[in-house]
């Protein structure tokens, strides 16, 4: 871990890369950070022990900068970058949207970038980061981005052209999931719990199904299986998901999410 690494624009998700890569052992000196504003700046050097500079001095000094902007802010970000970005440094993008050759066309020509999504987990280091190369990335620069994201979860390596189906099921996932778990509460209420009982019951639930499908090997099909008894509640239950269409509505709203993701990195915002 030699390599210095900036991270521009260390929003929530720029200072969980951050805490996460000092937890897997980066020395606080070979990291630079960057901010807006200068009470952030005091915050994370206070916080953390590291350097925070310029853009522009990142991109002269670091060897890997993480881009970590708002998608909307990357065009003038870069803008920034070019005049002080060498081809030799490593790009790594972590904006929703922005595919690897926008990026490229805005720096030097050669320049290796490396897209990622990685979602909210990353806060708690259960994140998932998806990984694609651009047209100048490396085996050994995908290495060193999975070095830096594995700090705060798995990583998986795609083709870009997979990275809005992957932005479908894994960027927006959470998002899924907190909204099922929003809906089995207010259930849980109806049905005459408190809720913060139903709560409690919901994610409990939750966390134990996500730990036996991650650990146990097994299909879905197979655990749901497991708790279906002939005639019991569980399959009344799902019979009524099947009923009202869950299945379809859930394949229907990743298809929109995948879209969606298609419209932003086509620039229609």
């Amino acid at each position: 871990m030699t390599k210095t690494v900036a991270v521009l624009g260390t929003g929530k998700i720029g200072e969980a890369l951050l805490s996460g890569m000092i937890r897997a052992g980066w020395r606080p000196a070979d990291l630079l950070v960057t901010t807006r504003r200068p009470e952030r700046a005091e915050e994370l050097r206070t916080r953390y022990g590291v350097d925070t500079v310029t853009n522009a001095e990142a991109a002269k000094r670091a060897d890997t900068l993480i881009l970590a902007v708002k998608p909307q802010d990357m065009g003038r970000l870069l803008d920034e970058l070019a005049p002080h970005t060498p081809a030799d440094r490593l790009v790594i993008s972590a904006a929703a949207g922005i595919p690897t050759s926008f990026i490229e066309e805005r720096l030097v020509s050669g320049t290796p970038v490396v897209r990622v999504m990685p979602n909210t987990p990353v806060l708690v280091d259960e994140g998932m980061s998806v990984i694609s190369a651009g047209n100048h990335a490396t085996s050994d620069d995908l290495a060193h981005t999975e070095e830096i994201f594995g700090g705060v979860g798995k990583t998986l390596r795609v083709p870009e052209s997979q990275q809005d189906a992957a932005t479908a099921l894994s960027g927006s996932g959470p998002a899924y999931f907190y909204f099922l778990v929003e809906a089995m509460t207010d259930a849980g209420i109806l049905l005459g719990l408190p809720r913060s009982q139903a709560h409690d019951l919901i994610v409990q639930a939750a966390i134990g199904a996500a730990v036996m499908l991650r650990d146990s090997g097994e299909h879905p099909v197979k655990l749901r299986e497991a708790v279906t008894s002939p005639a019991g509640t569980t399959i009344s239950a799902i019979r009524e998901l099947e009923n009202h269409g869950v299945r379809a509505a859930l394949i229907a709203a990743l298809e929109a999410a995948r879209d969606r993701s298609r419209e932003l990195a086509s620039g229609n915002g």
